[in-house]
């Protein structure tokens, strides 16, 4: 008889989802799919051993936004229908299982909506700005630009996120959601001007039609995030860049 094995489990993490337009959009049933059953299951399990659950949601949630900077109020501007919905509605749908079943059967959650991260040990087919930009710099290629390049995106580093993400699991009587980004803004176009200056680069850039429901700004209000955790990002774009191009220059050399 095999005897049933008790996990001791305190704390889960619903990390698990492609977050990649290439990706998520490559079997977009397999990623709805896996934001509302897998947050399913997994608040099951919080639920049966009376764990604190921590949901990575996303900044999509807010859609293409009319309100800028993005507050955790502000309940967005999203396509239901369109080739980003398996995720942005997927993400929603997620946030939404959660408060449900902290509401109805009390389980301990935490939200965060992520914006864009980026830094070292990022997949080369990761298929998002920064990964592209600073490999086809590398590589010499024309950085593709969708659109004029006038879209704006916030790039916060992965060590400043899981830095708030743990303060976020860490606190008590908080279940957010909680914006964790960098509030400082750029446009596509510049990022690409400066990720070949960072790396010296002869690319030039080559300009591309825009995807549909492609955001045009993303910025965070984190306002709630530095009252409630005592969180602000502290690595600069520079250096959080110069890192990231560095593990990247060593993957060119050794393939």
């Amino acid at each position: 008889m095999i005897e049933p094995i008790l996990l001791e489990v305190d704390r889960i993490y619903n990390l698990a989802c492609p977050a990649s337009p290439v990706h998520y959009q490559y079997n977009p049933v397999k990623t709805v799919k896996t934001n509302v059953m897998g947050t399913l299951n997994m608040l099951g399990l919080a639920k049966r051993v009376s764990a604190r659950i921590l949901q990575a949601s996303t900044s999509e949630v807010y859609g293409d936004p009319h309100v800028h900077p993005q507050p955790e109020s502000y309940w967005g501007n999203v396509n239901p229908i369109g080739i980003r919905s398996c995720y942005d509605e997927g993400k929603r749908l997620a946030e939404t299982l959660m408060m449900d079943y902290h509401r109805q059967n009390r389980v301990d959650i935490r939200i965060v909506r992520i914006f864009n991260t980026y830094g070292p040990r990022m997949a080369e087919n990761d298929g998002r700005v920064v990964s592209n930009f600073i490999l086809q710099a590398l590589r010499g290629e024309d950085l593709t630009v969708y659109g004029d390049g006038s879209q704006t995106r916030s790039f916060c580093y992965v060590d400043d996120l899981v830095d708030g993400m743990i303060r976020t699991l860490d606190l008590d009587d908080f279940t957010g959601p909680v914006n964790l980004g960098n509030p400082l803004e750029h446009t596509i176009l510049e990022f690409a001007e400066r990720i070949i200056r960072l790396t010296g680069s002869r690319s030039k850039i080559a300009f591309r039609p825009l995807p549909q429901d492609d955001p045009r700004q993303r910025r965070p209000d984190i306002t709630l995030a530095a009252a409630k955790l005592g969180w602000k990002p502290k690595v600069d774009l520079e250096s959080g860049l110069r890192r990231t191009i560095d593990y990247f220059a060593r993957r060119v050399r050794n393939t």
